[in-house]
């Protein structure tokens, strides 16, 4: 399991959302990024630097610090699509290579490189500005219908990542919540929230909004 490229975004026009700008545009970039945790979600903050969002009440954020996009997925697109889909272009701060990142589960850890740790946390919720960036109609049905999201990790341990990093699991927690289910259970298929109420390494508001609607006292859109 490795790191194929990190990836930083490049700003750009966001005519698809009420927004000015989008950092969906992230290329591989050379030498060591540095990672570390960006803190509250708000400030455009996210985990490697030079890299940030512009829609701050969105994305960004420690739960949000690092997207990671397997390169298989990827290739799958690509036969799909009919077109060349670079490593970033999903909008992953990090492509991999043989990572299980939708079968990951919530609250796993990964050791990037020499000391990096980051943890699971949640799927990524397509919005509209990925569609636009692809400019694919109905992609927004498609891919949820695919249901291979990649997966949002924290920063557990701060410092240095580079492309070619060695990626290893070096914790799993004991529920079978993974990144895929998660995502089927936000988007399409509700009943399966029941099964993400043990996946407490969940964003906490994330958790306590399926805890609520199990419960009976959340709402159901």
């Amino acid at each position: 399991m490795l790191l194929l490229s990190v990836n930083v975004g490049r700003p750009q026009a966001n005519p698809w959302k009420g927004i000015a700008a989008t950092g969906i545009d992230k290329r591989p970039v050379t030498g060591p990024v540095a990672v570390v945790a960006p803190g509250a979600k708000g400030t455009g903050a996210v985990g490697l630097a030079g890299d940030r969002v512009y829609d701050v009440k969105h994305h960004g954020g420690n739960d949000q610090a690092v997207y990671a996009y397997a390169r298989e997925d990827l290739d799958g697109w690509e036969e799909e699509l009919g077109r060349e889909l670079p490593n970033g272009v999903f909008g992953e701060n990090l492509t991999t290579s043989g990572v299980e990142v939708n079968g990951a589960l919530i609250g796993e850890r990964w050791r990037v490189g020499g000391g990096v740790v980051l943890e699971v946390s949640c799927p990524r919720i397509p919005c509209v500005t990925f569609e636009g960036w692809l400019d694919r109609p109905g992609w927004l049905k498609r891919f949820t219908a695919a249901a291979v999201p990649g997966a949002y990790l924290r920063v557990i341990t701060a410092g240095e990542i580079s492309a070619g990093d060695a990626v290893e699991v070096v914790g799993r927690p004991e529920h079978e919540v993974t990144v895929a289910l998660a995502f089927r259970a936000l988007t399409a298929e509700p009943e399966l929230l029941p099964r993400l109420v043990v996946a407490d390494a969940l964003p906490a508001g994330d958790l306590e909004r399926i805890r609520r609607r199990v419960a009976g006292r959340g709402p159901r859109t």
